[in-house]
């Protein structure tokens, strides 16, 4: 009896949800994947560089030897300029005559396409590279890299040591959704 209540209960709700998947679509639009940058909150600075027990409101005691706010003093220190292996996107790289200013120029359209992302131009002797992002994980550079490819064919993703930036006003999520848009002829 609990076995057919579950399942009734279980159609009951996935009914609705997949009636919302089946769109229709007009003849002469086609279904798209578009992405949406939304900018990301503010970090509250008042507290930027401050101890954490500095922060803490009224009536709050923290009791603890010295030497664990010594120990977290020197960690957080030591860790201050402390890189990591993370993953970027290289949509540009080439050793030709003119790579300097292809990779500025590269470097300057991606920024107009993609405006939620870090872009970095470097030389590295004999090879000028543009790459993009910060990613902590290959799976967040793969997703971003399938929308980056229809723009930049022959991007990929790389592995590179970085020091995480922080988080500022500039800051951008980056989220995909479906739209209806007129076929281009």
């Amino acid at each position: 009896m609990k076995k057919i209540l579950f399942a009734a209960l279980c159609l009951l709700f996935v009914t609705p949800c997949l009636r919302a998947q089946n769109i229709v679509i007009p003849e002469g639009y086609e279904l798209v994947d578009s992405l949406v940058y939304s900018p990301m909150s503010a970090i509250d600075t008042s507290i930027h560089g401050q101890s954490i027990y500095a922060a803490m409101p009224e009536g709050v005691i923290v009791s603890q030897p010295d030497g664990v706010h010594n120990a977290l003093s020197s960690q957080l220190s030591k860790n201050a300029s402390r890189q990591f292996n993370g993953w970027r996107i290289r949509i540009f790289f080439d050793n030709s005559q003119t790579a300097r200013g292809d990779s500025e120029r590269t470097e300057m359209r991606f920024k107009g396409m993609y405006p939620g992302y870090a872009t970095y131009r470097t030389f590295d002797n004999p090879y000028f590279k543009v790459t993009v992002g910060n990613f902590r994980t290959k799976a967040d550079a793969s997703a971003a890299l399938r929308y980056i490819k229809n723009d930049f064919p022959s991007a990929f993703v790389v592995r590179e040591r970085f020091r995480y930036p922080a988080l500022d006003s500039d800051s951008y999520t980056v989220d995909t959704v479906k739209i209806i848009r007129k076929k281009v002829q």
